[in-house]
């Protein structure tokens, strides 16, 4: 009995647990009761010749429904003063008791009005209650443009053959649109675009509302001859008489450069059917880092056998080569003539390779065959001849 009296207790604390915080949302003070008109923004700078949207709130504190009557007083001549709900002009509003209404003031000022400050009313009246907010508007001449950029990550690292793509959020700090034109400076050969944040149109400018940001990306490709270093590069965005600048830099790291050639440069060699010849082949290295773990592999001709002498090169550094010996063996059912063998040499992703020209020689055994067949075939040719030419 006790241990299920503890249980049901239990129960009965992790229920509550579990309810009060939709209980404490739902709470207020209930020294506070009535009908109230708020907003966040009880007092604003608006430009002349704009539209400003000023959020409200029509708030019930424990009354009953009743339906307010909406209006605006205090509105300066050749202004415009709306009340809107759900997007459109309301003239009344019913909150339920506890509840609130969202209302927004749109008031549209004149561009030759005069830079004073205004009090405006606005007010909610229903049978028993009404309640008045007064918000005070403030005129103030067109502010200069303002722009900030930044780049999530101004320092990229890559080798010669890579894309640096550096994102920049843009951000239009000042009070109206503006068409913000992007442009890079980099070094000498560099190629640089600005694209899309979320595709590849490139672009020269974009626009911007007021007091928004965009994204966009900048590529930027260097040249596949560059060598290893640290290379700045310069942007600038502008709009109207604003600009701001970001600086990115790019780590470009050395990477090896391979080249496939014979001995003395030559491209052919000679070789004999079935019979294996060492053919000597130099691996240059041109780039800017070494290679390691060099492998050296061939394509050949049906029936050919092509191995190297050594297989792999473990390292090679820039500037220097290697010699190795690709052992070539035609097939026994090459003819005589003129076929190609293609090299390769691949280090982690870096590969060449060349085309060389085999020359097939047929054995000398089977030369001196064909020479004893075709010399008997000449003597029995003969012998007929002279036999039956008595005749």
């Amino acid at each position: 009995m006790r241990a299920s009296a503890l249980a049901h207790t239990a129960f009965i604390v992790l229920t509550l647990a579990l309810l009060s915080p939709a209980m404490a949302a739902d709470e207020h003070d209930p020294n506070v009761k009535g009908l109230y008109l708020m907003t966040d923004y009880p007092a604003v700078t608006i430009r002349p010749g704009t539209t400003s949207n000023i959020p409200l709130r029509l708030q019930n504190y424990g009354l009953a429904p009743d339906r307010y009557q909406l209006s605006v007083s205090g509105v300066p001549s050749g202004w415009t003063a709306t009340i809107l709900g759900g997007g459109q002009p309301v003239a009344a509003a019913m909150p339920a008791p506890d509840k609130d209404v969202t209302l927004q003031l749109r008031l549209d000022v004149p561009a030759n009005s005069k830079l004073d400050q205004q009090t405006l009313t606005v007010e909610a009246k229903g049978q028993g209650n009404q309640t008045i907010l007064p918000i005070q508007v403030a005129l103030a001449k067109e502010l200069p443009a303002k722009l900030t950029v930044k780049a999530q990550l101004p320092s990229l690292r890559g080798s010669p053959k890579s894309n640096f793509e550096y994102t920049l959020s843009i951000k239009n700090d000042s009070g109206r649109n503006l068409n913000v034109s992007f442009s890079a400076q980099a070094p000498e050969n560099f190629e640089t675009s600005f694209t899309e944040a979320y595709g590849s149109q490139e672009l020269s400018s974009i626009p911007i509302d007021a007091g928004q940001s965009k994204d966009v990306k900048l590529k930027v490709r260097p040249p596949s001859t560059i060598d290893a270093g640290h290379f700045p590069v310069a942007v600038t965005v502008k709009a109207e008489d604003a600009s701001a600048n970001v600086d990115l830099a790019l780590d470009v790291v050395g990477e090896p450069q391979l080249q496939v050639a014979g001995r003395d440069g030559l491209l052919s060699a000679r070789a004999v059917a079935a019979k294996q010849t060492s053919i000597p082949i130099v691996v240059t290295n041109s780039g800017s880092a070494p290679a390691e773990n060099v492998k050296l592999s061939a394509s050949s001709p049906s029936g050919w056998k092509v191995t190297f002498d050594p297989a792999t090169i473990d390292r090679l550094v820039p500037g220097k080569d290697a010699e190795v010996q690709a052992l070539v063996t035609p097939s026994d059912k090459s003819l005589a003539g003129d076929y190609m063998v293609s090299v390769r040499a691949n280090s982690r992703g870096e590969n060449a390779s060349s085309q060389f020209r085999i020359t097939v020689n047929t054995s000398t055994v089977w030369g001196m065959a064909g020479a004893g067949v075709i010399g008997i075939a000449l003597l029995l040719m003969l012998g007929a001849v002279a036999r039956f030419g008595r005749r």
